[in-house]
């Protein structure tokens, strides 16, 4: 087990961001092993209210009694896109006052070498969020045609040698199916040239990434999370987004932007119709982790927070 296991990144800033009422309604649409959840808990009266969304079974299931027993909470395995019909069931559209996404693969996932994402433990290469739905990542490659792939590569893991990855595993899936992590991580190593093996970053890191956004369709979900949250936030309520790579960052702070200000052709009006108002505001900048907390969790590193308000 890895040692960042249960340490939820950016702690302080997301707690500070999401200025929890004690008798508030928040949501952790990306409950994990439960860290963020936990310390909300912690600062809710009564009165105050917390729902967990996960779509993987392992973290359902290893999610602490302290909550699940907790009647404060409650834990629903499940897509973060299907947030609005969570919410709406449960007729709070309107009454959440704080949404918080933590993005990304969770430590736990990546120590699990069964789980198939990381390139560091061999494993089947499975990649998916939820194994009990979808294409696995070993089907994946077995059946994408190779400019599908390339663009995959390219677009999902900005890799620059997409093209002579891409042409080694179709290369190589001809004699054998790709079914574990060592042999994918070997044919990328192998694929690129001898400058990038030789980098301190395993060349295979761009590809994984890659494959596992596509299989998990991790954009589109966060693209329609993002338009959801409009509708189940209370003015005033915050929320707050956890990035770990550009493509996930771009995302949010287009998001972010463009909620939070109006249409082009308003801009400067000393009146702009109500449904023509921004439906946000932003709240500071972006946050990154300090050197204290990089240095004891190194998953903090690249993790990026930005967080807009209910207007």
């Amino acid at each position: 087990m890895s040692s960042n296991d249960h340490v939820p990144v950016l702690l302080g800033p997301v707690l500070q961001g999401l200025e929890i009422k004690q008798d508030g309604c928040y949501v952790d649409g990306t409950f994990g092993r439960g860290g963020h959840s936990g310390e909300i808990l912690k600062r809710l009266n009564s009165y105050g209210r917390l729902i967990g969304i996960d779509r993987d079974p392992d973290a359902i299931a290893s999610a602490p009694k302290s909550l699940t027993d907790d009647p404060r909470f409650e834990l629903i395995r499940g897509e973060i896109a299907q947030l609005k019909t969570f919410i709406g069931e449960r007729n709070l559209c309107g009454e959440v006052d704080g949404l918080l996404f933590d993005l990304g693969v969770s430590s736990p996932q990546l120590d699990e070498a069964h789980r198939g994402f990381s390139f560091l433990r061999d494993g089947p290469l499975d990649m998916r969020m939820d194994p009990d739905t979808g294409a696995s990542a070993s089907d994946f490659i077995q059946h994408v045609e190779q400019k599908e792939l390339i663009r995959v590569l390219r677009q999902f893991g900005e890799e620059t040698y997409a093209v002579r990855i891409a042409r080694a595993i179709c290369d190589a899936r001809v004699n054998s199916p790709i079914t574990t992590t060592g042999q994918l991580a070997h044919l990328v190593k192998e694929a690129v040239p001898a400058k990038v093996r030789a980098q301190k970053k395993h060349p295979a890191t761009k590809t994984f990434q890659a494959i596992r956004i596509a299989i998990n369709g991790e954009l589109e979900q966060l693209e329609s999370v993002l338009k959801q949250s409009v509708d189940v936030m209370r003015k005033g309520g915050r929320l707050c987004v956890i990035s770990f790579h550009s493509l996930e960052d771009r995302l949010v702070k287009r998001f972010m932007r463009d909620v939070s200000r109006e249409p082009e052709q308003y801009r400067g009006m000393p009146s702009i119709p109500i449904e023509f108002q921004p439906q946000f505001k932003t709240v500071g900048k972006a946050i990154v982790a300090t050197d204290e907390e990089v240095a004891a969790n190194r998953r903090a590193r690249s993790a990026r927070l930005r967080i807009v308000e209910r207007m």
